[in-house]
């Protein structure tokens, strides 16, 4: 599945403040996936900390941790912290995975790349959520993380129709502001990833050389496929 991001909006220019609408009093919690899209859609650029789980069988196999930025459209990088330091980057054109322990950086191209992005498409296009769901309702068998938050369950379009797909659902879960705090990937044969965001910047003033993989001169690059999860060894 797949995307990423650069740019300041108009409006930092003159040290003005996005005007985010508030959630609406309502029974429905519907209402936060209409704030979720108007909140991310107005954002040029995007930054948050994440925590990834990489689960398998409902065993923690691996923990990471790290910084995301996210720029319209279709940019994004990954700079993993712990427990080592990786870098995943869509720069529009290609899929980068750079290991600089191994001196080793895997590209291919971003139109061959489909693995698990493809929910988080939203942050780096125009893409509505009615476009990657084809159906998307609240899940209420499933625990949110923290008090307070909803969590959607949404049947990713085309996928049930995809015998390569091994993603049907994901999970969104939302804060009470229409805040983006986890996406659960979950695959067959037990496998699931876990992403949960915190500090969220709207509009952060992003270098231009986010969102460029600059190598060192004994960084080799490799064209193939990329890791199953960004840093995952095994």
């Amino acid at each position: 599945m797949s995307v990423a991001s650069i740019l300041l909006l108009v409006l930092n220019l003159f040290g003005c403040l996005l005007v985010l609408p508030q959630p609406t009093e309502s029974s429905d919690p519907t209402h936060l996936l209409t704030l979720l899209e108007s909140r991310y859609a107005s954002a040029q650029t995007l930054q948050a900390t994440f925590l990834q789980r990489y689960r398998e069988n409902g065993r923690v196999v691996r923990v990471e941790a790290g910084e995301a930025y996210f720029l319209r459209p279709g940019r994004m990088r990954w700079d993993y912290r712990e427990p080592e330091k990786n870098t995943f980057l869509v720069d529009g054109k290609y899929v980068w995975f750079y290991s600089p322990a191994d001196h080793t950086v895997t590209r291919m191209p971003t139109k061959q790349s489909d693995d698990w992005r493809t929910p988080l498409a939203f942050l780096t296009t125009h893409m509505k959520l009615s476009k990657l769901c084809s159906k998307i309702v609240a899940a209420q068998d499933e625990s949110p993380s923290q008090s307070g938050d909803t969590v959607f369950r949404c049947a990713l379009r085309g996928a049930q129709d995809s015998e390569s797909s091994a993603t049907r659902f994901v999970l969104f879960e939302l804060s009470p502001q229409g805040e983006l705090s986890r996406i659960v990937i979950r695959q067959e044969g037990g496998i699931e990833m876990e992403f949960s965001f915190t500090a969220w910047r709207w509009n952060p003033a992003l270098d231009k050389n986010v969102f460029q993989l600059i190598l060192p001169r004994d960084a080799v690059i490799v064209e193939g496929l990329l890791p199953d999860t960004p840093g995952l060894r095994q």
